[in-house]
């Protein structure tokens, strides 16, 4: 069970465990999620990616339903997750 922070009830953080499961159970994002899974796979068997290595492999266009193995690159996890950001701290691109 994850620690309550003093602004956070019990009922806020259940809510929220359920509306990630309903999200992470749509048919759309379990289709990226075997995307992704599948590109992985096919970079370790390259020998490109290893276990453990600390690397994300990275859609170049940023969508994972395209799965194109030119598509794929591999990279740190950090520029993997993030988005390029203003100076306001909003995301560049607000479509991705």
């Amino acid at each position: 069970m994850s620690k309550l922070e003093r602004w956070q009830t019990a009922a806020e953080i259940s809510a929220h465990r359920k509306a990630q499961a309903k999200y992470q159970a749509s048919p759309l994002e379990k289709r990226k999620r075997a995307n992704r899974n599948h590109a992985r796979r096919e970079l370790e068997k390259e020998g490109k990616a290893h276990k453990g290595d600390g690397k994300d492999v990275m859609h170049k266009d940023g969508s994972a339903l395209n799965n194109s193995p030119k598509n794929w690159m591999l990279g740190s996890r950090h520029k993997n997750r993030s988005y390029n950001r203003t100076k306001g701290a909003h995301k560049a691109d607000p479509h991705s």
